[in-house]
């Protein structure tokens, strides 16, 4: 602190200091944005090559980029006190590079977590700044180092916080986009007494829920929802149905089947026309009355039950 209070003392930033200070600043921006990019480039291209393809790479690229840094720290002899020297620089360049190698892999790893940093050519741009900020930290200037501070601040509020945050609400998004490809058939009916939505599917041409008993001390209950484009220009029974099984088509246009099963107990399906789709509700456990109800409550699906369905896990896309 006494040697960086005297350097301000001594070395006051005068204009001509302060625009010396910004091309430095600038040069070293300029020279790792564009070095830092072809040995990265260079390093995984000879990764494909073997190990010892590599460790030569490595071997040979990082020196010269070290020394293409201490090059840059020459015009900042008179403002930088560690680029005053040939063996100043050279020290100098090592920290500003084993540094800003370390944010550069800091915003690798925000990036692989999905963190939107910009453009390709954006990103190019942002390889030298974390070398820039390393190197401001240098500059006996009280001012310059808080720069660097709150910009070193700043990168990890958005890197650990803020970006990640947004990356998270655009695959959110695109979850719920996904799901909604076909409004028109996603419709929800409210689940019957005792029965909660156990699973949802969302497929290319139909949308599909499954209702099941909402404790598991209860009698078991299930009730299947299918939405579907519709297959006929008219609800019909079908020519060839099964042994025991009934089917009319009722005057308010509701298609009613019915099978008794061998068991005992029957299996009830209706299908209904709901505006532009068709929706077929069927169970074996729930009475007649019960599914009419159930398809009574009809009503496209909202962002608040689907967001409830994707936090729950209870929803599915299939091909």
């Amino acid at each position: 602190m006494r040697a960086t209070a005297s350097a301000d003392r001594v070395c006051p930033m005068t204009s001509g200091r302060r625009t010396l200070t910004a091309l430095h600043l600038l040069l070293v921006w300029a020279a790792m944005a564009a070095a830092v990019p072809m040995l990265g480039f260079g390093l995984l291209a000879a990764a494909w090559g073997g190990g010892a393809a590599s460790l030569l790479f490595v071997a040979l690229g990082v020196p010269l980029t070290v020394g293409l840094l201490a090059t840059a720290g020459i015009p900042a002899q008179t403002v930088v006190p560690s680029c005053g020297s040939a063996r100043q620089r050279l020290g100098w360049a090592v920290l500003v590079f084993v540094l800003g190698t370390l944010g550069v892999g800091a915003g690798l790893a925000a990036y692989g977590a999905d963190v939107d940093l910009g453009s390709a050519s954006a990103r190019i741009a942002l390889t030298g700044a974390p070398y820039a900020v390393a190197a401001a930290f240098f500059v006996p200037s009280r001012w310059v180092r808080l720069g660097a501070v709150a910009v070193l601040a700043a990168g990890l509020v958005y890197g650990g916080f803020v970006g990640p945050a947004q990356s998270q609400q655009r695959r959110h998004e695109a979850e719920m986009a996904k799901y909604r490809q076909h409004p028109e058939l996603l419709y929800l009916g409210t689940a019957p007494p005792g029965l909660q939505v156990s699973r949802a599917r969302v497929g290319p041409a139909f949308f599909g829920v499954d209702y099941r008993t909402a404790h598991d001390d209860e009698k078991f209950a299930y009730v299947g929802l299918t939405v579907r484009p519709p297959l006929t220009p008219k609800l019909r029974c079908p020519e060839v149905g099964y042994e025991g099984e009934t089917c009319t088509v009722e005057a308010r246009g509701d298609m009613r089947r019915i099978r008794d099963l061998p068991r005992g107990g029957r299996d009830v399906t209706l299908v209904r026309r709901y505006r532009n789709a068709e929706v077929e509700v069927v169970s074996q456990t729930l009475d007649e009355i019960g599914l009419r109800r159930l398809m009574d409550t009809l009503h496209p699906l909202t962002d608040t039950e689907l967001e409830k369905l994707m936090r729950e896990k209870k929803i599915d896309y299939q091909f």
